[in-house]
């Protein structure tokens, strides 16, 4: 109920599905979590949930769109005047668009609306998070991939391209705040099929979702608690020389 004490933690995304699990799990280990989705109804369920909880930290939602410089601005300055610090961020908040999308058919908005989330979100994050973990004494950041980042993906063209970006982008990031010794780290979790809103989307029948669990060496999906708990680790002081590497969290299919 410790792993997490005394720390602010902002999730982005945490309106459903991983997001959701990693926010109830840090404020479960004692953490302050800032709730962020462009789902009001479900980041306010999430702080809603968080407070059913007995013991550990609390939480709070505001509005935010990833993709928009402006609201990096306005929720990390927010941050900063009403907690007065900033030690983890979760960039998890993506988008994997309609499926199946080839890049023969993809529409180039699509592809542009696809990256502007899960990259440049990413990016933003990033780039107006760091300055607040540096000025806090240092923190962690955790930028949600996939297993695509490491497989091709002909069926969700642009959603693989993102995670491959974000897979590399991490790494730039550990590696400049580490030479600057900011103490920021930063790493990338890549999950494997998580049942979660997302992943359901791209498995519509009980078919398909047969098909893909036969793929999984451990032979059943992964749950956003799966990945939460890996992303718990990362945020914690436990992985304190732990910056630019990648968690893989997929039953084994990367091994395959």
């Amino acid at each position: 109920m410790e792993r997490a004490a005394g720390k602010v933690v902002l999730v982005t995304g945490a309106g459903s599905g991983i997001g959701r699990a990693t926010a109830r799990l840090l404020a479960a280990e004692g953490a302050t979590v800032i709730v962020t989705d462009v789902n009001r109804a479900g980041g306010l369920e999430t702080v809603q949930q968080i407070g059913d909880l007995r013991g550990g930290g609390g939480a709070r939602f505001e509005e935010q769109d990833t993709s928009r410089e402006a609201d990096w601005k306005r929720v990390i300055d927010d941050i900063l005047a009403r907690e007065g610090r900033l030690h983890g961020l979760v960039n998890n908040a993506g988008i994997a668009g309609p499926f199946p999308s080839t890049f023969e058919n993809e529409t180039v908005e699509q592809w542009q609306r696809i990256l502007s989330v899960n990259v440049q979100g990413v990016f933003l994050g990033c780039k107006y998070g760091v300055p607040a973990l540096r000025g806090s004494g240092g923190g962690s950041i955790v930028n949600l991939s996939s297993l695509a980042a490491f497989l091709g993906t002909p069926d969700l063209s642009a959603y693989g391209a993102s995670k491959g970006a974000v897979r590399q982008f991490t790494k730039t990031v550990a590696m400049d705040c580490a030479r600057k010794g900011y103490k920021v780290r930063c790493n990338s979790v890549h999950p494997g099929v998580i049942l979660t809103p997302m992943g359901e989307g791209i498995l519509p029948s009980d078919k398909a979702k047969e098909r893909m669990r036969k793929h999984i060496p451990v032979g059943e999906f992964g749950t956003p608690e799966d990945i939460a708990y890996g992303i718990l680790y990362l945020i914690s002081d436990e992985s304190r020389f732990v910056t630019g590497t990648e968690l893989v969290i997929d039953g084994g299919m990367n091994a395959i």
